[in-house]
Order: structure tokens, then C-alpha cells, then sequence
């Protein structure tokens, strides 16, 4: 079950490593410099974070790292490979 889990991950890693032959066989440099671009997107999920956790606090909760771990992580990381459902066959080890 896990090599589903990893299924979008590799597609994303396959999609990228295309473009950037693609990018490479047509000497074009990629759109934003990576580093850029990642701390972007960072900037970009963390700021999705700030409204519900204000709105919390305006709503006069206390702020909780439960509810951050809850509501936040799985956001900003997703579903990350080997965690979430147990395998299908506990009998099978592995």
C-alpha cells in the first residue's frame, strides 16, 4: 500500500524531470530560480495558515498545538508517504 501513498510524489518528480528536459533540449532557463520559487511556495502555505489560526484567536480560543497539528500540518506537508492508513494485510510482514 505504500507505493500508492508514493504515487503523486513520484508523478510530480516525473512531471518536473520532463519539463526540465524539455526546458534543457530547448535552452531555456526555468521560469524562477528554485530556491526562489520554494521559499514561495513556503511563504505562500504558511500565509494560508494565518487566517484560520487569526480567526481562532478573534473567536477568543486560546491558541492550541493540537489544533495546529490537526488543521495545519496535514495542509502544509499533505499526506506524507507511510503514515495515515495501516497496511491492508497485518498477517504480511513487511
Amino acid at each position: 500500500m505504500e507505493a500508492v501513498m508514493m504515487k503523486p510524489y513520484l508523478l510530480s518528480l516525473g512531471a518536473g524531470l520532463l519539463v526540465g528536459v524539455v526546458y534543457s533540449l530547448l535552452d531555456v532557463r526555468s521560469p524562477a530560480p528554485p530556491v526562489v520559487a520554494l521559499v514561495g511556495l513556503l511563504g505562500i502555505l504558511l500565509g494560508e495558515q494565518i487566517v484560520p489560526v487569526a480567526k481562532r484567536l478573534v473567536a477568543g480560543h486560546p491558541p492550541s498545538l493540537a489544533v495546529l497539528r490537526e488543521e495545519c500540518t496535514a495542509h502544509l506537508f499533505g499526506p506524507l508517504p507511510g503514515r495515515g492508513t495501516p497496511p491492508q494485510n497485518p498477517d504480511r510482514a513487511g
